[in-house]
């Protein structure tokens, strides 16, 4: 929590004594690959050395720079541990080398890199999070375009991608240097070769490293290091309790009100801080005229805030004794720069009474800029006092103070002859002091008048009259009066703060305990009927919880018997699950609903949908009660994802283990089938001998041959689940591996015609050759298999301008819709595949071989008819944003 009354953050604190106990994260943050990152950390690194810290590298990468090189001979380079991946050895960073070697200071370059399968963890981030904790400190490198939070806005201009992503938790605490290059100058460094290789070069210079896209990437890392400095910068000073905005960065607050025209300001403020880039905060001042609001003003309250909330604004109720004294803690609070104000026309009465805000905000806002949106006022509601009789009290009220006053009066002329009349007096702050704590302000003041006016009557000389006699008695009248207003203020505000704090603790702790019991719940009936009764108990509504099961919405818990929903109701439930939007009463959207609904929805989408109604027939859900119901939706939500993911988690394991048993079922099959199909092979070449011309003869030699392929599927079937291929992969002339491969389909494309179109100046591509073929076997059997007895098969390879293409096409009845991609699943059959009468393993081994070697497999429809079946071989040279400096 920010600091206020000049004392230090107890969370500031908190986190800067964990950051103590660990090791300091420094990371490099580049636009793009070539800036200079990696020659950045190294030459920091040496300066450690040079100045008696101990410093390991733990791995660089110098992709082959002479200058980077160079600075690595002063460094210790710890050797790098070798894993075993797919018959290959990859190295890696030797993790507990450097755990055991206990550096001041480890080297790690590529942040965002990903762990080869086999190593401790998936991401080198995570290594780095482990060096951290055992108090070892860390440079590291980071391209901008690997942030998880931007990964989304890179791809939409870049047309890139990144899959390498670390999330934006790890620059929290972390210091943030920019190692910076102007695009001129990085496109410069490109076209003389010292960032890629000439070839890879030009290729980067007409896609990924245009100088719109450098340009961008610039503003994008700068913004991001601006970010978390500013970051860091609050939480000095929050833990220093420093005082002041320190406007390192911009921070918008908006303030709402109840009255017309806050719809008109949360725009403002949202359109001012995009211009900013900043982030902003919407608050509602909640002062004891709150309580006296009609429930339209209420309602125009929660709109403004729902509507800050869509629009991206961190929203929040602050509860103070006026706007004023709020909003300033606010402001101190959040160290807010820039802050939007609506200003509504007020009468001189209110403004005397309660005082100007823009007013006082212009005087009171050391280096806060202050923004002032004119208010619609044209509305007969925003000059009407708001709720003038409710805070007048209810005539059950003034009764009691009559008693109250009644029974003091009877009280005073019993003790008059003890204590005299001089003392009586103060016996009339009694009913006073009552009245004002507990009917409010206003009754207390009647109460202090009509106490006056009783002492006069009934013990002032003249008694009986209210004719004062004495100037001394009607100065005691007076002062009477004085200290009953004052008495009676002062209870009455008390009242209100205790009213206030009293029901932000009460709801803080319902929060609380609605969390911990959903922790406890295990399962989908249990948490939603949790959800139906806390959510009942603690709003006083009706609650339905509802979820989709055969794509249609069925209630799974309810908080009470109500009986069917209404079809409006059901549609109005259908919109917040398929728009992840509330809907119904008191929306904008089916508003002739009885229920509200409202979408549990997280990063996963609508996992639930919740339906809220009263049995009045009102608003569900009043104006102060909103951010309650919000934050125990979203404490709902949270516990929904949890139960999908652990869901997840144990299908996943099921599938491991049918994976595992598959694998072992079909490795059996596949090893018990070789010795009986030797035995038939010798058996028919032992026939061919002694009857050469038999009839049968082709026949048994080309389904023996089928055999094989089928046998030899099984077993890369084993290999590939086993993840066991050994890959050596070369260049390879595409003419010549489709050549061999029809060479051994010769048996089944006799008297077959096939159209090759792959030109003899295709560019070379690189895979396996064992796996191409392969690959090419299952295809061209396939359409063998499936393109009609006499169908042509064609083959055709063609160059684009990121790939090689090689495609096969029958001209069989194709796929059937909707099945394109499905048709390389595991034993997937039926038209169109390995299609019916297949062992349903051929095109799964396709698409296993080919995602090995990086080749994307497809299948589509031909529009002559026919399926055809296309590989994307990646052009050799690399992607970009798959290549680190």
């Amino acid at each position: 929590m920010p600091p206020s009354d000049n004392r230090p953050s107890p969370e500031a604190l908190l986190r800067a004594a964990r950051r103590e106990e660990r090791g300091r994260l420094k990371i490099f943050l580049g636009a793009a690959p070539g800036v200079g990152k990696t020659f950045e950390m190294l030459r920091e690194g040496a300066e450690r050395l040079r100045d008696g810290d101990d410093v390991v590298v733990a791995v660089v990468e110098t992709h082959g720079r002479a200058e980077t090189k160079a600075l690595l001979e002063p460094l210790e380079v710890l050797p790098r541990t070798k894993i075993g991946y797919r018959g290959h050895a990859l190295e890696e960073m030797d993790l507990d080398s450097v755990l055991a070697r206990q550096p001041e200071l480890a080297l790690v370059d590529e942040f965002a890199h990903t762990n080869v399968e086999g190593s401790r963890h998936p991401k080198r981030w995570q290594d780095v999070m482990e060096l951290l904790d055992a108090g070892i400190d860390v440079y590291t490198t980071l391209n901008v375009q690997h942030v998880e939070s931007l990964n989304d806005v890179v791809a939409s201009f870049t047309k890139v991608r990144v899959r390498e992503t670390v999330p934006d938790s790890v620059f929290d605490g972390a210091e943030i240097e920019v190692v910076d290059l102007p695009p001129d100058e990085l496109i410069e460094r490109l076209k003389d070769g010292k960032v890629y290789i000439p070839d890879e070069a030009s290729r980067a210079l007409g896609h990924f490293f245009s100088k719109p896209n450098l340009s961008a990437l610039r503003e994008m890392a700068l913004r991001r290091a601006a970010l978390s400095v500013d970051r860091a910068l609050l939480d000095d000073l929050d833990a220093g309790a420093v005082v002041g905005s320190y406007a390192g960065g911009e921070r918008v607050l908006v303030a709402v009100s109840e009255l017309p025209g806050s719809d008109i300001i949360v725009r403002a403020a949202k359109r001012l801080a995009d211009a900013l880039r900043a982030p902003w905060q919407a608050v509602y001042i909640e002062t004891p005229r709150a309580q006296s609001f009609s429930e339209d003003q209420k309602h125009a309250v929660a709109d403004a805030l729902r509507l800050a909330a869509n629009l991206g604004a961190t929203i929040a109720t602050v509860p103070a004794e006026s706007v004023i004294e709020g909003l300033t803690s606010q402001v101190q609070d959040t160290r807010a720069t820039q802050l939007v104000l609506g200003k509504s026309v007020r009468s001189w009465w209110f403004e005397v009474r309660h005082g100007s805000v823009v007013n006082a905000m212009l005087r009171t806002g050391d280096g806060l800029a202050v923004h002032v949106i004119p208010a619609n006022s044209d509305t007969p509601a925003s000059r009407k006092s708001p709720g003038v009789p409710g805070r007048w009290g209810k005539s059950s009220d003034y009764l009691a103070i009559a008693g109250l006053i009644a029974a003091t009066t009877a009280l005073g002329k019993l003790v008059e002859p003890l204590i005299g009349m001089g003392g009586v007096d103060l016996i009339y702050l009694l009913p006073v002091i009552l009245a004002s704590g507990r009917f409010g302000l206003r009754p207390g003041l009647v109460a202090g008048v009509a106490s006056a006016l009783a002492y006069n009557f009934f013990f002032l000389p003249p008694i009986y009259t209210f004719t004062i006699a004495a100037p001394q008695s009607l100065l005691t009248m007076f002062v009477l009066i004085a200290v009953g207003a004052f008495t009676a203020n002062l209870a009455g505000r008390l009242k209100t703060r205790a009213t206030l704090g009293a029901r932000s603790a009460q709801e803080n702790a319902a929060v609380a305990a609605f969390g911990q019991m959903l922790a406890r719940t295990s399962d989908w009936k249990s948490t939603s009927e949790l959800v139906c009764n806390e959510i009942a108990r603690l709003l006083q509504l009706n609650v339905v919880v509802l979820n989709a099961a055969d794509g249609k919405l069925h209630t799974i818990a309810s908080s009470s018997d109500f009986g069917e929903l209404s079809p409006v109701d059901m549609a109005a439930a259908d919109w917040t699950w398929a728009r992840g939007e509330a809907a119904g009463a008191g929306t904008g959207t089916l508003n002739a609903a009885d229920w509200q609904f409202q979408p549990l929805k997280t990063a996963l989408g609508v996992l639930a949908v919740v339906g809220l109604s009263r049995e009045d027939g009102q608003d569900p859900v009043s104006a102060d009660r909103v951010l309650l119901l919000q934050t125990l939706l979203g404490q709902a939500a949270l516990a929904h994802e949890r139960l999908k993911l652990e869901a997840e988690v144990r299908e996943v394991t099921v599938l491991k283990e049918r994976d595992r048993l598959r694998a072992a079922l079909l490795s059996s099959i596949g090893h018990d089938l070789r010795t009986p199909l030797t035995s038939v092979s010798g058996a028919i070449e032992a026939i061919a001998v002694e009857h050469p011309n038999a009839s049968t003869l082709p026949v048994a030699r080309m389904e023996l041959a089928r055999l094989r392929r089928f046998l030899d599927n099984l077993l890369d079937m084993v290999r590939i689940d086993a993840g066991a291929l050994a890959m050596n992969p070369e260049p390879i002339d595409l003419v010549d591996a489709i050549g061999s491969a029809v060479h051994d389909l010769k048996d089944l494309f006799r008297g077959r015609h096939i159209d090759l179109k792959v030109p003899a100046n295709l560019p070379f591509v690189n895979a396996d050759p064992t796996l191409l073929h392969h690959i090419l076997i299952n295809l061209l059997a396939n359409a063998a298999q499936h393109g009609g007895e006499h169908g042509v098969i064609t083959i055709e390879g063609k160059r684009s301008p990121d790939a090689v293409l090689l495609s096969i096409r029958d001209q069989g009845p194709g796929l059937p819709p909707g099945r394109e991609q499905r048709i390389f699943e595991t034993f997937a059959q039926g038209q169109g595949s390995d299609r019916h009468g297949g062992s349903g393993l051929g095109l799964a081994i396709v698409k296993g071989f080919a995602e090995a070697m990086g080749i994307a497999a497809s299948a589509r429809n031909h529009e002559d008819g026919g399926a055809i079946f296309t590989l994307s071989f990646p052009s050799p040279v690399g992607s970009p944003n798959e290549l680190e400096t």
